[in-house]
C-alpha cells in the first residue's frame, strides 16, 4: 500500500512539472494478464482504455505521449455528471472527444481536436451534461457516427477502484458496484 501511495505521490508530481519533462506512461490498470476495460460503441467495435479516476489522471490524459496506439484510448470518472470541458494542452496528436451521460448515453463529441498550437488553449466543452469522457484515436468517433442517446457500454471495470457516482451509475451493469 505504501507503495502505491509513493507512486501516485510521483506521479502527480511529475505531472506538475514544467511542459519539458516528460513524465512515464500511465501505469496499467489492474495485472498484466487481466483483460483491460473497455468500452464498446453501438457498432459493436471496442476500444481497450486506460482509466483516469483519480484527479491527478484526470489532469494527465493523453499529455505527453507522442501517439495513442490502435484500438487504445482513455476512459475519465468524474464525481458529478457537469458539463466537463476538456483542452489539448501538451498533446502531440489530434484525438476524438466523447462525452457520456451517467446512463452511458452519448451526449456529444469533439472530432478530429487538434494539440493546442499556443497558449491559451481552447477549451471543448460538451453540448450536456457528462459524468464520463473517453479519448479515441482521432477518426474513432467521427466513423461511428454516434447519436445523441446512443448507448456506450463500458467492460471490464475494477469496481473498487470507481468513485461513487460511476458506482451508482453503474451498478446494474458491474457486479460489485452497487453500495454497501
Amino acid at each position: 500500500m505504501r507503495r502505491l501511495a509513493t507512486a501516485v505521490l510521483a506521479t502527480a508530481l511529475l505531472a506538475s512539472c514544467a511542459a519539458k519533462s516528460s513524465p512515464p506512461a500511465a501505469p496499467r490498470d489492474a495485472g498484466a494478464n487481466a483483460p483491460a476495460p473497455a468500452v464498446r460503441f453501438p457498432s459493436g467495435a471496442e476500444v481497450d482504455v486506460e482509466l483516469a479516476i483519480l484527479p491527478e489522471e484526470r489532469a494527465q490524459g493523453l499529455m505527453y505521449r507522442e501517439s495513442l496506439a490502435p484500438g487504445h484510448g482513455m476512459l475519465f470518472f468524474f464525481d458529478e455528471e457537469s458539463s466537463q470541458s476538456f483542452w489539448m494542452k501538451n498533446c502531440h496528436f489530434p484525438i476524438d472527444i466523447v462525452w457520456i451521460d451517467r446512463d452511458r448515453r452519448f451526449v456529444s463529441a469533439s472530432y478530429h481536436t487538434l494539440p493546442c498550437a499556443a497558449d491559451p488553449c481552447p477549451t471543448y466543452p460538451p453540448a450536456g451534461p457528462a459524468l464520463f469522457v473517453v479519448e479515441v484515436a482521432d477518426g474513432v468517433a467521427r466513423k461511428e457516427n454516434l447519436k445523441k442517446g446512443d448507448r456506450i457500454e463500458f467492460l471490464r471495470l475494477p469496481a473498487e477502484r470507481l468513485p461513487a457516482a460511476a458506482k451508482a451509475a453503474l451498478a446494474p451493469a458491474i457486479p460489485g458496484a452497487g453500495a454497501r
